[in-house]
């Protein structure tokens, strides 16, 4: 699978498919770039032909390693990834990129494109890379991100990098869409551990502390395997190795590969990887159920009947539980 390619535009400024769904998924089972992106960007778009292409692609998936890279901005992300991507190469794994930007409403795709710092891979044929945004859908990262898996998973991806470009709570949400979730830090970004503060310390599989040639990287590493010592483990439970890396000098990735290669091997041994992976299914199912009815209340930015409740509870004809029980007897027909 090659780079991403441009989908083609109706005259109308939308998207269309100029092939049927099965032969999209097809193609897309065999590599062909085009058809990744064509799918992808019907994920995008919210397409009526989606129930079509989940059904088609779903025999097909669940074979992928999803690895969640998440950390705050400055800390060397898309370096990493980039660094990490070709050290998965060199293992000849066929790679997946997927960076997602869940805060970006207005610019209708996503921010970065399709990463200017990938470049080194965008003639290689068996890495794939998209950026692409949740564009505001109700659920955001757990709506949209799943599918997207789900479409390079099918399409032979062994490993697929999901990057977040979002802080704060992406970084979390990461969490629930990795089988490992690999969490990046760096000296000189004020609190050692400020990761802490976002909760971040209690999501990783991985830790890897970036720019290690920097001041202060040795004490960002102490910091963690303090903090970490900390958390109350069952026994058998993964504890989470620290490495060390400088990603700009593509040094230390070889030993996060092996300790992605090793926690996938205890997922797996451990009866985890299954826990997590139906509990990201139970999401998705949640946030598409979540979305579709909120389709029924009515035009999310238009008055909607869900707008109209909202009034009689806040002027106090009403109270929030008779209005919930309205809305659902609405969408159930009743």
């Amino acid at each position: 699978m090659s780079h991403g390619s441009t989908p083609v535009v109706s005259s109308g400024g939308r998207r269309r498919t100029t092939a049927s769904v099965p032969d999209l998924v097809s193609r897309a089972r065999g590599g062909d770039a085009r058809a990744v992106a064509r799918l992808i960007s019907l994920v995008e778009d919210g397409s009526p032909l989606l129930r079509q292409v989940m059904a088609a692609l779903a025999p097909h998936a669940g074979h992928a390693h999803v690895v969640g890279i998440t950390g705050s901005p400055g800390v060397g992300k898309s370096t990493s990834t980039n660094a990490l991507v070709a050290e998965l190469r060199r293992a000849g794994k066929r790679v997946g990129v997927l960076a997602v930007d869940p805060s970006s409403p207005f610019s209708g795709g996503a921010l970065l494109g399709d990463r200017v710092r990938m470049q080194d891979h965008a003639l290689d044929p068996d890495v794939y890379i998209r950026s692409m945004a949740s564009r505001g859908h109700l659920g955001g990262l757990a709506w949209t991100t799943p599918q997207a898996l789900r479409v390079l998973d099918a399409a032979g991806c062994d490993v697929i990098l999901v990057e977040t470009v979002g802080v704060g709570q992406s970084e979390v949400e990461i969490a629930g869409l990795a089988d490992t979730t690999l969490v990046l830090l760096a000296p000189g970004m004020g609190d050692g551990i400020q990761a802490a503060k976002a909760g971040i310390l209690e999501i990783g599989d991985l830790y890897v502390v970036n720019k290690a040639d920097r001041d202060g990287a040795d004490q960002v590493r102490r910091d963690l395997r303090s903090m970490l010592a900390l958390a109350e483990r069952r026994e058998g439970a993964w504890r989470p190795p620290i490495v060390a890396t400088i990603a700009a000098q593509s040094q230390g990735l070889d030993e996060v590969v092996a300790e992605i290669d090793r926690h996938f091997s205890w997922l797996t041994e451990s009866g985890e990887l299954a826990r997590r992976r139906t509990r990201r299914a139970r999401d998705e199912i949640e946030a598409i159920a979540v979305a579709a009815l909120r389709a029924q209340w009515g035009d999310v930015h238009g008055h909607s009947e869900l707008d109209a409740l909202a009034e009689s509870v806040a002027s106090g004809e009403s109270d929030p539980y008779t209005a919930a029980d309205v809305l659902l007897s609405t969408a159930q027909g009743g």
